[in-house]
């Protein structure tokens, strides 16, 4: 019994060693637990309390298995041989707070982490892990009325085809049948689709903890797939036409839910906004169709000058945001320029985030409350 139990202490100090040269020179600490996005009973990707990930994946035959976190695999931690015939390995260094994409390359082939949940992004399903942020508090399941997130199919006659969308709906609306609501359309990023925003971006908990909390009006979401024109990564931004879905969004989708939702259907009660590529659809939409919305936001998806708006009396709200990793700058002048002009323009700028999903989750907490309001 002796000699079994100091080959197990040889064998996890063994790990940790290599888990910890993995990690770089800086102390990390032994307080891991598994990501709450893990596949249940799942022990492996896990977290520690300073955001470091420590992965653990079972290929015993392997030459070679990195783990490539982000939206299209930037990056690397290579995984070494443990003890125990597993390749684990531990970031670098911390991630940033909220969601990440993440795959495993094993001898040069892709694959998801069996250990983890999967979720739509890079135009493939990918493995995610959530490193917990300091403000989780606003996106938590909490013990709240919760709404109601459904799927609809809808006919295109544009695209010959019966397209996909999920519609927020909010607490109480199935029980006072009179009762109409606005309606934000909100669009997903590059890569991604309809489910994004409520998978990564936890969406309709974030409205329902406003909700709950008397910070926001009541409101419909209708989150529907924007990559119409399939805009291939590395084609350049030169290459993003707009057309397509500005047709399937405008012209087929929001008559649909007008016919089937109880909306407020006019300009007036009616919001774009979007991540990214979502970001640049609003832009181009709000622009081209400017009858359609009164509200805007951009979240990490460009900026607008005064001079490009054309519909000035109903613009009701003009809202830009990034993380202040990317483009701050960019955002506040663009705000202060159209806020000089006399819009009504909000900037926000997410602490210690880039192009990621904590970014656009706060941003949401954001815009929720200025939105149906004047």
């Amino acid at each position: 019994m002796k000699t079994k139990f100091a080959i197990i202490c040889v064998a996890n100090l063994l790990m940790a060693i290599t888990c910890l040269a993995q990690a770089g020179t800086a102390t990390v600490l032994e307080d891991f637990r598994p990501s709450v996005l893990n596949q249940p009973g799942q022990e492996y990707p896990k977290v520690n309390s300073q955001g470091y990930a420590r992965f653990r994946i079972v290929a015993p035959a392997a030459d070679s298995v990195k783990v490539s976190l982000g939206l299209g695999g930037r990056g690397g931690t290579r995984l070494a041989k443990a003890a125990d015939g597993s390749l684990m390995g531990t970031t670098e260094g911390p991630l940033d707070e909220g969601f990440h994409y993440y795959h495993v390359t094993v001898d040069g082939g892709v694959f998801n982490d069996p250990g983890a949940q999967n979720y739509y992004g890079s135009v493939r399903w990918e493995s995610g892990i959530e490193i917990p942020a300091h403000d989780q508090d606003f996106y938590a399941l909490k013990n709240v009325p919760h709404g109601n997130v459904q799927q609809v199919l809808f006919p295109s006659q544009s695209t010959n085809a019966i397209r996909r969308a999920f519609v927020y709906t909010p607490p109480g609306y199935e029980k006072d049948r009179s009762k109409k609501y606005p309606v934000l359309y909100l669009q997903h990023g590059w890569g991604e689709d309809e489910t994004a925003w409520s998978n990564q971006g936890r969406a309709n908990l974030i409205m329902d903890n406003l909700i709950a909390g008397g910070k926001i009006k009541p409101f419909i979401i209708v989150m529907t797939y924007g990559m119409t024109n399939e805009l291939k990564f590395g084609s350049g931004l030169r290459n993003f036409k707009v057309d397509t879905f500005q047709t399937v969004l405008v012209d087929e989708l929001i008559p649909y839910v007008d016919a089937n939702f109880r909306t407020l259907a006019d300009q007036a009660h009616r919001a774009m906004a979007g991540l990214s590529m979502g970001g640049m659809e609003t832009h181009s939409i709000t622009l081209n169709r400017p009858g359609v919305f009164s509200y805007y936001g951009l979240l990490s998806g460009g900026t607008y000058t005064p001079a490009e708006i054309n519909d000035k009396a109903n613009v009701k709200l003009i809202f830009l945001s990034c993380g202040s990793k990317e483009r701050p700058d960019g955002v506040r002048t663009a705000a202060a320029a159209l806020k000089e002009a006399g819009y009504n323009a909000v900037s926000y700028i997410s602490e210690n985030t880039a192009h990621e999903f904590l970014t656009w989750r706060r941003s949401l907490h954001e815009l929720a409350p200025l939105l149906f309001v004047n």
